[in-house]
Formats: C-alpha cells, sequence, structure tokens
C-alpha cells in the first residue's frame, strides 16, 4: 500500500491510498479518515460507495462528513468506483460504462471480466487491506452509498447481512437491471441471460429472498433521474410483507448532486453510529 497523501482534519486523519489489486488486476486509489478516537482503540467502519462517473475523491471533497465522523468516532472509507489505468477496456464516450461505472458487480463478460471485478474488490480485497493497515474494528462494519454506489451498497448489505450493522443510501439505483442507464451496462458487464442480473439488484434480491434488518432511503424530488433510473417505490414495494425496516424519506425540491447528499449526510452518519455502537 502506498499513501498518496494524509492530512490532518478534526482531529483525526484524512487519507489518500493506493495499492496494486490482484482482483481488479490494476492499481486501486481508496481514501480512509480515521477519527482521533482510533488512537485509543479500533473504531468501526463505514463504508461509502459512490456513483457514476465519481472517484474516491467526490464524497471526500464534497460529502462533509468528517467533522461529524470525528465525534462520532467512525472510520470512513471511500473506494473508487471502477478499475482505472492503461489496459483496462472502456468506453470514454460512455459516462454510463467503463471507468467510472464499475456498478459493484464482477464482470463475467470479456474484455471486462479480466479487470471488472468491483463485487469481489470492495467485499473481500479491499477489507483485507483495511483490516491489516487501519485501526479498525471489522465486527462493527456499515455501508452507505449514492446512486450507483447506493445500489452497490443495499446489493453488499443483503447478500451480507452478517457482515454489516446498518445499510442506507442516497438516490440509490434499487432495481438496475430494469433502469435505462444501467441496462446496457448489466448486460455488457454480465451477460443476455437476465437472471444473473439478479444478484446485483436490491429489488430482485429481496423478491428472492435476502433479507437485511432496515434501510434507510434520502430520495431527492427534484432528482432528474428519480422517475427512470432510481423509482424508490419498487423497492419499497418489494419489501412490504417482508421483515424488512424501510424508512424513506423523499426530500422536497432536493436533486442528485452533493448539495443534496452533504445536506443529509449528518443524519445518515448519526443513524450509523447508533447501530455500530449498540450491544449486539
Amino acid at each position: 500500500m502506498k499513501t498518496i497523501s494524509e492530512a490532518k482534519a478534526h482531529g483525526g486523519v484524512q487519507g489518500v491510498y493506493s495499492h496494486a489489486s490482484e482482483t481488479c488486476g490494476c492499481d486501486m486509489t481508496f481514501a480512509v479518515f480515521v477519527p482521533p478516537q482510533a488512537k485509543e482503540a479500533p473504531s468501526p467502519i463505514l463504508w461509502y460507495l459512490s456513483g457514476l462517473t465519481c472517484t474516491h475523491a467526490n464524497v471526500m471533497d464534497k460529502g462533509e462528513y468528517r467533522r461529524l465522523a470525528a465525534e462520532l468516532g467512525l472510520i470512513i472509507v471511500c473506494p473508487d468506483t471502477s478499475p482505472r489505468g492503461e489496459g483496462v477496456a472502456d468506453e470514454p464516450d460512455n459516462w454510463q460504462f467503463g471507468k467510472g461505472a464499475g456498478f459493484y458487480v464482477d464482470a463475467t463478460e470479456e474484455p471486462f471480466a479480466k479487470h471488472y471485478r468491483m463485487y469481489s474488490y470492495v467485499t473481500e480485497e479491499l477489507p483485507k487491506l483495511i483490516a491489516a493497515n487501519f485501526p479498525a474494528d471489522m465486527e462493527r462494519q456499515s455501508i452507505f452509498g449514492h446512486s450507483m454506489g447506493g445500489h452497490g451498497a443495499m446489493t453488499i448489505a443483503l447478500k451480507h447481512p452478517d457482515r454489516f450493522r446498518s445499510c442506507s443510501a442516497f438516490a440509490p439505483i434499487v432495481q438496475p437491471s430494469t433502469a435505462g442507464w444501467s441496462k446496457p451496462a448489466f448486460e455488457k458487464y454480465l451477460g443476455t441471460d437476465k437472471a444473473a442480473w439478479r444478484a446485483y439488484d436490491a429489488t430482485a434480491l429481496v423478491e428472492d429472498g435476502a433479507r437485511f434488518p432496515e434501510f434507510l432511503i434520502d430520495q431527492g424530488t427534484a432528482d432528474g433521474f428519480l422517475d427512470d433510473g432510481l423509482r424508490p417505490w419498487l423497492f419499497e414495494d418489494a419489501v412490504k410483507g417482508t421483515e424488512i425496516g424501510l424508512t424513506l424519506r423523499m426530500q422536497d425540491g432536493y436533486d442528485h448532486s452533493y448539495f443534496f447528499i452533504s445536506g443529509f449526510m449528518d443524519d445518515h452518519l448519526r443513524w450509523h453510529a447508533d447501530r455500530l455502537t449498540a450491544v449486539k
């Protein structure tokens, strides 16, 4: 692991790091905020997965999480959204696919299967690296994300309910297998057999029996992607009649940007902290 930068913030350290990823077959960059409490004892970890076109830097620069994360004693880990570098297959003119658009799946189709293994990277390789290099309490983990990253967070939580204590999302793509901006990516990454897509679709996972205790979703009513791409009501319908708890908050007048995310970041951090510090 290489340190790209470290800076003191609110008594903790905001760092950016890189490493040679065996899973993705390229160098990967990620950000970690370590709160001051971690000097005394390992701190709980909250994973943040970013959306389309983003890197680790978007939430680090615009998410406004450090002040409260330092107060609550939370480690925040922000992975990149895709493999990058020379030799990584891409469609440079397509912002919904390729670099910056890994969709947190393990691609099975060539030429993407070689590098686009973001599901395994986020759930296996990067957690091992975090555990080995940071004062993280790996028994207390939660996950959240935005848009494509909200999709990733929800599917990962549903598939790992014993690992994560809580999951929330800002404007998630709740049914990517039918959304216009994700269907083409799923076909290129996963092939034409739509049954294989269900493993990476939060609504389908619930329909197929996956369970997680509860979700918090914030969605702006002025989000230009709401009706065609995000459609949180589909997930709301899927969890009806199950034991899954859902708090869906439609936030009047908010769009899809980090102006929206930063406005509700404190709510999400406190919500996760309550669950990460509760005695199990």
